[in-house]
């Protein structure tokens, strides 16, 4: 009965027509969020109409990525610490995993969107010194590209303000986003789009979403040349790790980092152990 499954199973090839609404809907997100422009929902709406014609599995896989991708888009995406602009934002993100993680589990019955946390496989050694390794990276890379571009400005100063609580509000803010990248970029867009191409295409797809989306919250400038290969590793690492647990660590490791160097960009004297 295994056999027959295999078997029946589409292949997943790189070339073929399918990969036309796939490049459209990753595009969608760079016109969306990378240059704010509405033409990206005309992209969304060109990936979704290509699909039809194409692959109807594909097209309801692609359609849950734009659900998403169109819930986000709905709202400003940036780092305003307000409380109800937090709120606002944090729906919206909430309800850009729920609703496709809901279609597909109630209305496809597919069951394919899961969120691993418990796997009932130890970490290795290398595993373990792989986190280790994100906190050097981190610590190296990140307070140059952040001063050097002076992108930390799209950030508050959660020091320098009347309102104490925002120092906890950018760390609340910073891990929560974090969390939600991993959830729906690479649980939600990249194990959809694995699907129907091979690993490596999958993942280079979801990373231009993922990218795209870090833009506009903030990481301008060169940003890409480091967002990017960022989202291939993650996608990798759930590839090999098949755990949520693992890539959400290795991510709040590194925005530990982001944040205190975020916060020592606005001001200086504040832990001032970063070379840039």
């Amino acid at each position: 009965m295994t056999s027959t499954l295999i078997a029946a199973e589409a292949p997943r090839t790189a070339l073929s027509w399918k990969l036309l609404p796939a490049v459209l809907l990753s595009a969608s997100a760079v016109v969306l969020f990378g240059l704010e422009s509405d033409a990206g929902y005309l992209l969304i709406a060109a990936s979704l109409v290509a699909a039809a014609v194409i692959d109807r599995v594909l097209l309801r896989h692609l359609a849950l990525i734009a659900s998403g991708l169109i819930i986000i888009s709905l709202v400003p995406l940036n780092a305003d610490l307000s409380l109800g602009h937090m709120a606002l934002m944090g729906g919206a993100l909430a309800l850009a995993v729920l609703v496709p993680w809901l279609v597909d589990r109630f209305v496809f019955r597919e069951r394919i969107i899961r969120f691993p946390v418990r796997t009932g496989h130890r970490w290795s050694l290398t595993a373990k010194l792989y986190l280790l390794g994100v906190v050097a990276l981190g610590y190296f890379i990140l307070p140059v590209y952040l001063i050097s571009t002076d992108v930390f400005q799209n950030w508050p100063n959660a020091i320098s303000t009347d309102d104490p609580t925002i120092f906890w509000r950018l760390f609340l803010g910073v891990n929560t986003v974090g969390i939600w990248d991993e959830l729906f970029f690479v649980c939600t867009t990249f194990t959809l789009l694995r699907r129907h191409f091979p690993d490596w295409l999958a993942n280079i797809l979801q990373a231009v979403i993922f990218s795209s989306f870090l833009w506009e919250i903030g990481y301008e400038a060169w940003g890409p040349l480091l967002t990017f290969p960022f989202a291939m590793l993650q996608g990798y690492t759930f590839k090999l790790t098949k755990s949520l647990t693992y890539v959400v660590s290795v991510h709040l490791l590194f925005d530990l980092v982001l944040f205190l160097a975020l916060v020592h960009a606005h001001n200086r004297d504040w832990l001032p152990i970063f070379l840039y």
